[in-house]
């Protein structure tokens, strides 16, 4: 499956893409489940990012690993996949795109994942869908 969203904001490309940082990933994590940051390398090829999703009755590990990314003079993004997924995901590659649109910046992710069966892919769409959607007035509000 498939999802793709975008934000933009008032300011350079540049001093957005610096904000992406332990700190702005801290502000994005959702109210549900509670996240715990194990571990935060940063956003370069070979980093990894490792947290804990606490579902109250159970917790689990999530850990991916930052496979690409690249600067121009038009767009940065880099590439995490999952290498340890909660046991609802098969499959998880996440494309972060900080974007030139003139001297403002599209913030994109673009989102590849697969849940163990079809079915459950299709539950997790909206829910996913709902996750990413709550990060774009902290966009705003961080990068205004």
């Amino acid at each position: 499956m498939r999802l793709e969203l975008s934000c933009q904001v008032n300011q350079d490309f540049l001093k957005v893409k610096a904000g992406f940082n332990e700190s702005l990933f801290a502000k994005l994590s959702p109210p549900f489940p509670p996240v715990n940051l194990v571990r935060y390398d940063g956003s370069e090829t070979g980093d990894m990012v490792s947290m804990e999703l606490n579902f109250f009755f159970f917790k689990q590990k999530w850990t991916s690993t930052i496979t690409d990314n690249h600067t121009n003079s038009k767009e940065y993004y880099f590439v995490d996949e999952g290498v340890e997924l909660p046991f609802f995901l098969k499959s998880w590659k996440h494309k972060h795109r900080i974007i030139k649109e003139g001297s403002s910046t599209i913030i994109r992710d673009e989102i590849e994942f697969k849940a163990p069966f079809g079915l459950l892919s299709l539950l997790l769409y909206p829910a996913l869908y709902i996750q990413f959607a709550y990060r774009k007035p902290i966009y705003k509000k961080v990068f205004a």
